[in-house]
């Protein structure tokens, strides 16, 4: 049986597993289907601590991976199908490897961004279609940028992104939006904030390995445009990567972790909650690193715990 494994391989999981392995703990980390997390589609990173001209991030995390193997942690490559925490020892079904049993769990699969699925898009994540204004704004300084949702995170990004775009266009597929009405007032009253409503998405345009333009279809006459940008952002919400959870942990409406506030604590002892699983507001790689130090401090003090309440248990028998 282990005494920890962690579920995930992003900056929140590596810091666990960095944190673990060097207080002996020998943790296993499970990589999943995405190694890396949404680090590993980034280019340049320029906000992380310590890094003045910047690192990319398949980079970073490499790093964070090797420095958590030089202290002991074990990696598998493989993906938790199932997982059974109505008792212990915590049992995960994973793909390739089989079950493993473990006194305690770190669940940092993260959130996926939510895509458009449109032709030019995927391939073009970190050469100008990003999914966080907040990593990637800086690289747009005095260009034009098109950012599509209709929700308060898509007209605060918007509103971030002003401070360094020329411009800043805002496609929404509805003529109304979701967000709230002191979020689309903001934005309204931003001189560089300009609309197009009521247009659907329909392809991604690059030249020379850079976007180029944004494709879009009229909803009400079907006529299709070309909106010239230098930089696409995509704003339409995440998916927190719980399912596979089945429901065996409190989360909120729509899906991320509930952790006891102050600490990485679930509802259930002993399983633990770091990164974007459980952060839908900050959603940033030192956030989630940080949360990670927090998770791991969190497992050996329970593990401590529960070698100093099995020894009593032992003393009174």
């Amino acid at each position: 049986m282990e005494k920890v494994v962690i579920l995930g391989t992003g900056p929140a999981g590596l810091t666990a597993a960095i944190y673990l392995a060097r207080a002996n703990m020998n943790p296993i980390v499970i990589e999943g289907i995405e190694p890396g997390g949404q680090l590993s589609l980034t280019t340049e990173v320029e906000n992380f601590p310590g890094f003045i001209d910047g690192i990319m991030g398949p980079e970073l995390i490499n790093n964070m991976r090797k420095q958590a193997e030089k202290f002991g942690a074990v990696f598998k490559n493989g993906w938790v199908t199932d997982v059974d925490l109505s008792k212990k020892p915590y049992k995960l079904q994973v793909n390739g490897i089989g079950e493993i049993e473990t006194e305690s769990l770190i669940i940092s699969t993260g959130a996926s961004a939510k895509m458009l699925n449109i032709p030019g898009e995927k391939e073009n994540v970190g050469k100008g279609v990003s999914t966080c204004a907040t990593c990637d704004g800086f690289f747009f300084r005095g260009k034009k940028v098109v950012i599509v949702g209709g929700g308060d995170s898509a007209m605060e990004e918007a509103s971030f992104l002003s401070k360094f775009a020329s411009e800043v266009e805002i496609v929404h597929r509805r003529n109304e939006l979701r967000a709230s009405k002191i979020m689309q007032s903001r934005a309204n009253e931003n001189e560089k904030i300009s609309w197009s409503l009521n247009k659907t998405p329909i392809e991604v345009k690059s030249e020379d390995n850079k976007v180029r333009g944004l494709v879009v279809k009229d909803n009400e006459t079907g006529e299709e445009e070309l909106i010239e940008t230098d930089g696409l952002f995509i704003a339409i919400g995440h998916n927190p990567n719980t399912e596979f959870l089945k429901g065996q942990l409190d989360t909120d409406e729509v899906g991320y972790l509930q952790v006891v506030p102050g600490t990485t604590e679930t509802n259930i002892p002993g399983v633990f909650a770091c990164g974007d699983v459980q952060d839908k507001k900050y959603r940033q790689a030192i956030t989630a690193a940080g949360t990670g130090c927090m998770a791991a401090l969190d497992v050996e003090r329970y593990i401590e715990g529960s070698a100093v309440q099995d020894w009593s248990e032992t003393l009174g028998s």
